[in-house]
């Protein structure tokens, strides 16, 4: 098993339990910094990968083309999409607990978005493991299509944080 599977989540689980046991009030607009820097570092791999998974379908499995594809994939996925996934998620569950007490219909809202972008993660991941496998079975047209469920999850959950519509 590669380090990085192995070191990433030990960091993140020791990353929460050190923000959540030792982390004051006062942190909070610092979280919420690095939280929004996260979310950033997210949306852009997420948009990013749909984008790249339309490329390479269209290239001819083991071309030198398809084997760059994978190494673009692979680097993006593991270096920029999981670690910000994994930072959102423990900071912005910190700054529910601090800032709202878990409470308010638009921040359920949004986690249940953020748990859909999640399965969207998840999802992409998977697709990445086919892609390298060249078992891809999708055309461009439905990553193209694929590459829009990001940015409408987005939109909605930017909405409710800035909106807080109920």
């Amino acid at each position: 098993m590669p380090m990085n599977k192995i070191l990433l989540p030990i960091v993140a689980l020791v990353g929460a339990v050190g923000l959540f046991l030792l982390a004051s009030d006062a942190a909070y607009d610092w979280v919420k910094a690095f939280h929004i820097i996260a979310v950033i570092a997210w949306m852009a791999g997420m948009l990013y990968l749909p984008r790249l998974f339309v490329y390479h379908s269209d290239a001819t499995a083991g071309s030198d083309k398809s084997e760059t594809f994978k190494i673009m994939e692979r680097r993006l996925y593991s270096a920029i999409i999981m670690p910000a996934m994994l930072a959102t998620w423990i900071l912005g569950l910190w700054l529910a607990w601090k800032g709202f007490g878990f409470s308010g219909g638009w921040l359920h809202a949004k986690i249940a978005l953020v748990v859909a972008l999640s399965g969207v993660h998840g999802f992409l991941g998977g697709s990445l493991r086919k892609f390298e496998r060249d078992a891809n079975t999708r055309s461009a047209r439905f990553w193209r299509i694929m590459n829009e469920v990001p940015t409408v999850l987005l939109l909605l959950i930017v909405i409710l944080v800035a909106v807080k519509p109920f």
